[in-house]
């Protein structure tokens, strides 16, 4: 009798409100791509929230990559990496698309689209996304053909050390490779890109939701651009489209 009354369950946790409810409701009938983690984010809330969910079924994320390559005694901030993924238009030709992203805060520094890929046009674009009074002192790479030997010795000339993945290791680029995942779950998979106009169009609007309202958990449930935390007080909660209508975070309360 003392062990099963001592083992009786305590209160818990605190219920949430029936206002609070509603919102998650709202918010993932809004968003049906979102989970319960960036629902989370959003409202600074509790896990307790996945019961309030709407049952919204469709196809499960991917699972985030889990290793980093590291550089020992090198801070995140002086670290970037570059890729390249394609994507299939409307009349079957392929374009590619080239991202380079600091490490720190996660910050997408430059993108570009084109059909033909080059050594010449990716060294171009290490040039415009990192002048050289800015240039950082590593950049992750994987084996992709389009880093050819005009690639090579463009970044060589801006003093950065190339760290080169192992073949068929994309997991030593993670935060790329989770880029590029989070582009096509986010957005490119739920639309039809008509051209080389289009795609640039649609990453553009993409990247601007990544960098201003996309929660990170790594960045402590917050954006690259960070967002303060305000309170219900302040007034009703909105949401503002992004990407087209794909998202709706919330808008700053009264606006």
């Amino acid at each position: 009798m003392f062990w099963r009354t001592r083992s009786q369950p305590g209160p818990g946790r605190p219920p949430i409100g029936a206002e609070i409810c509603k919102l998650i409701a709202r918010m993932s009938c809004e968003n049906p791509t979102w989970g319960s983690p960036r629902i989370m984010s959003e409202l600074a809330g509790s896990q307790s929230l996945r019961r309030h969910r709407a049952q919204i079924h469709g196809p499960r994320s991917q699972a985030a990559v889990a290793t980093l390559a590291h550089v020992p005694g090198e801070s995140h901030g002086r670290q970037v990496a570059c890729d390249s993924f394609t994507v299939p238009t409307a009349t079957f030709r392929t374009l590619y698309v080239m991202v380079i992203m600091l490490h720190e805060h996660r910050r997408v520094v430059h993108f570009n689209v084109t059909e033909h890929p080059t050594a010449e046009w990716a060294a171009q674009q290490i040039v415009q996304a990192l002048p050289e009074d800015t240039a950082p002192r590593f950049l992750f790479r994987d084996n992709d053909g389009t880093y050819g030997q005009a690639f090579q010795d463009r970044v060589k000339s801006l003093g950065i050390e190339v760290v080169q993945t192992a073949p068929h290791s994309p997991w030593q680029n993670p935060y790329c490779e989770r880029l590029i995942g989070s582009i096509r779950r986010d957005c490119l998979d739920h639309v039809i890109v008509l051209g080389e106009r289009h795609l640039t169009w649609m990453l553009k609007r993409y990247f601007d939701y990544y960098h201003t309202a996309r929660c990170h958990l790594s960045l402590d449930r917050n954006s690259p651009e960070p967002r303060e935390v305000e309170l219900p007080e302040l007034g009703p909660v909105r949401s503002i489209p992004m990407v087209g209508g794909l998202h709706h975070p919330r808008n700053r309360p009264g606006c």
